[in-house]
């Protein structure tokens, strides 16, 4: 039998400690959401917009995964490949 994911996902969080861990993984899945739609907007592949970055198309794969955490050199980058402006904002809790 097969579980909808978001069934799966609703079972899941109702779960405090799992709760937990998935809302401190927020901003990690914020960025790569970011990275994806920067680059779609800008109508790339990843392996286009390894090129213009002069990297490999498993590291931008990295990069939008959420595994890893860019650096803001590597935002920046990111930002002018595609055709965007990169800035940071902190906003009131």
């Amino acid at each position: 039998m097969t579980i909808p994911f978001e069934k799966l996902k609703t079972r899941l969080l109702a779960n405090p400690k799992v709760r937990v861990e998935y809302d401190a993984l927020a901003p990690e899945f914020e960025i790569s959401a970011e990275l994806v739609r920067a680059r779609v907007r800008a109508g790339l592949s990843q392996a286009e917009l390894a090129t213009r970055m002069g990297t490999s198309q498993s590291t931008i794969a990295r990069l939008e995964s959420g595994q890893t955490l860019p650096s803001t050199k590597t935002l920046v980058r990111y930002a002018q490949a595609t055709g965007s402006r990169f800035h940071v904002r902190l906003s009131a809790a």
